[in-house]
């Protein structure tokens, strides 16, 4: 890892020399480009820089704990040494979550599909439960969460919802939600106290700009209608319900939610933007060599990647083993430990492929 830490400071440095020839300065686009892999490559060299000062003050106390005659100078050496080591140890998963190979598309919004599958009317009350853990979890962050499509069942829970996300660095760490969430819990409903197991598919797509890939309208079938369901004075009463078909590859996407025939189809275009980008992405990664499903599993919503069980008060990740008492908390949305570990894992990975 060290010898790998050693080339990304040397590339940095290298970056930095090029950001002040006034050349770069002339291609705006090769400009923008240095600039974001700089500041990428930046908390990189930063946290190897403050992890080799701990591993210089380790050498240092580890000496004085040896030679140190005096008692008391040698206790409170061995004190220093144990608080360094485990600043160390944490500098070291810092790196490892930091050197995870940069994905042009982690700094994307997002747009996230959240469907009932399997349990019926539970399985839809686990999906509202998914949205609002999401939600806790975006506005820690500051990010902005705007719901493009919504299919609510009677009781609080949801068949589908589509919602977008905005902000720094969003798909970089929602990307690992995608796939089956299962959930072990007796129902309200359940007199007899039986565990009932369902399931949530859950897509998480990064939002493509139009510049990312285009879309021909002759390749577009567009539906209008009434809408259906609960609805504004107006939402059900004019045809403001849009379907567009992608004709070459069969997407369907429907969006009913706003009064205004033009945003529903303009929320619609979002949805299918960003499905075809994604099958895309998904071609090119199949080209390649497939690293990233051998980090933390393809990504792929027909896939179990993790475990909600209530009586236990358990969330257990089954792509990388990983087991938390404290499913009451995380369901508030405090995900990072959960998300964290999962990089720290995508880190590992690409430094035994690397």
């Amino acid at each position: 890892m060290l010898k790998k830490l050693e080339g990304i400071a040397e590339k940095y440095h290298q970056l930095e020399e090029k950001l002040s020839d006034p050349d770069i300065l002339k291609d705006m686009n090769r400009y923008r480009e240095i600039m974001q892999e700089h500041a990428h490559l930046q908390a990189i060299v930063t946290e190897f820089e403050h992890f080799k000062q701990l591993s210089s003050g380790i050498t240092d106390a580890r000496h004085l704990v040896d030679e140190e005659k005096d008692p008391e100078m040698r206790e409170m050496a061995k004190d220093e040494l144990e608080e360094l080591e485990e600043k160390l140890e944490k500098s070291d998963i810092e790196l490892k979550k930091l050197l995870v190979p940069r994905d042009p598309m982690d700094g994307k919004n997002t747009i996230m599909e959240i469907r009932a599958g399997t349990g019926g009317e539970e399985a839809a009350l686990f999906a509202a439960d998914l949205f609002r853990m999401y939600s806790h979890y975006a506005e820690d962050r500051r990010w902005k969460i705007e719901i493009i499509s919504l299919n609510e069942t009677g009781i609080g829970g949801l068949k589908e919802i589509i919602f977008s996300v905005a902000g720094k660095e969003v798909y970089g760490s929602l990307r690992w939600e995608s796939g089956v969430h299962r959930v072990q819990r007796v129902p309200s409903t359940e007199s007899g106290g039986r565990i009932h197991t369902s399931a949530v598919t859950v897509a998480v797509l990064p939002e493509a700009e139009e510049t990312d890939i285009t879309i021909n309208q002759e390749e577009l079938k567009i539906d209008v209608y009434r809408s259906s369901g609960p609805g504004g004075q107006s939402v059900n009463t004019t045809d403001s319900a849009v379907r567009i078909t992608h004709l070459p590859t069969g997407l369907v996407v429907i969006c009913q939610d706003e009064k205004s025939q033009i945003k529903n189809r303009a929320k619609a275009l979002r949805v299918l933007r960003a499905r075809l980008y994604e099958m895309e992405e998904e071609k090119k990664q199949r080209e390649r060599a497939e690293n990233r499903k051998s980090q933390v599993g393809s990504g792929d919503r027909s896939e179990r990647i993790r475990t909600y069980n209530y009586p236990q008060n358990r969330v257990t990740d089954h792509r990388i083993n990983l087991t938390l008492y404290k499913l009451d908390i995380i369901l508030q949305g405090a995900m990072d430990e959960v998300i964290d570990a999962l990089k720290y894992h995508a880190g590992e990975e690409a430094l035994k492929n690397s």
